[in-house]
């Protein structure tokens, strides 16, 4: 992990200077529907008057536009190839910034030394006219996952109650506690049943780490099983948007609300 140790020390003097906060949201596994959620967020986020900026890193196999029902001209390999910068990439929509990732890009499924440093110095200058960054990473603990994890204010993991979801999220702490014993990480337990289940599947992760990592978890809510969800997928439209008294929706509602506190209580009106 020596790249991801060396971005990390890259980025933390930048992040001194700065009172924009960074949220990567992640996941062990894939399949738990991370980008959904983090698609949703934002979009909650962004309609309190926050001014809010996605960047797609899940390189190489990115569908946030694809969420989206957007047809971006340019995306991330733009960045490195053509000498694009971040702004030229944007695409805009529900009041959200959104930096595209290129799907079926192999080149892009590891990154290089320089490509990293282009792409974290890009990022900084994303920040400098948003109020929120979130990342949404790919899934795994890959050396381009975890240097972003490492330049994050704080980490989301997404987790549902598949056993391998709880263990590979566990795996995901601990490399990176290895890294930064500091880092905050809280979890959004998705596609659970109801409340009881979200908070066994919290439980475990949270007992897991705090007894062999000697590490503290937090959780930001859950986000119920929903049909809801599958329509609105498959519709590109936020169920946020397109089922708002869903009760998905008002999961969603209520994590987003945490988020705006913990941006609020840095500084932000």
């Amino acid at each position: 992990m020596n790249q991801a140790a060396g971005l990390f020390k890259l980025t933390e003097n930048i992040k001194e200077k700065q009172k924009v906060k960074t949220f990567a949201i992640t996941s062990g596994k894939g399949g738990v529907g991370k980008t959904n959620v983090v698609v949703n967020l934002a979009v909650a986020i962004a309609a309190t008057g926050l001014k809010v900026a996605v960047v797609d890193a899940d390189y190489g196999l990115g569908n946030i536009d694809i969420l989206l029902g957007i047809d971006p001209e340019f995306d991330l390999t733009d960045l490195f190839k053509n000498n694009k910068k971040i702004e030229d990439i944007i695409v805009e929509k529900n009041g959200i910034k959104i930096v595209p990732a290129g799907s079926g890009i192999q080149s892009l499924s590891q990154l290089s030394d320089e490509q990293e440093i282009i792409l974290h110095n890009e990022m900084e200058r994303l920040k400098e006219d948003n109020d929120v960054l979130i990342i949404d990473t790919a899934a795994g603990i890959s050396d381009n996952v975890i240097s972003l994890l490492l330049a994050s204010d704080e980490v989301f993991l997404v987790v549902s109650p598949e056993p391998t979801s709880i263990v590979d999220a566990y795996a995901v702490v601990k490399v990176v506690t290895e890294l930064d014993s500091f880092k905050k990480f809280s979890v959004i337990a998705n596609m659970v049943n109801d409340a009881n289940e979200a908070s066994e599947l919290y439980l475990k992760l949270a007992r897991a780490t705090n007894k062999f990592l000697n590490k503290n978890i937090s959780t930001m809510g859950y986000v119920t099983k929903d049909n809801n969800i599958i329509r609105s997928v498959r519709q590109q439209v936020p169920v946020i948007l397109k089922y708002p008294d869903s009760e998905c929706s008002k999961d969603l509602t209520r994590i987003s609300k945490k988020i705006i506190k913990k941006v609020n209580i840095n500084g932000k009106s």
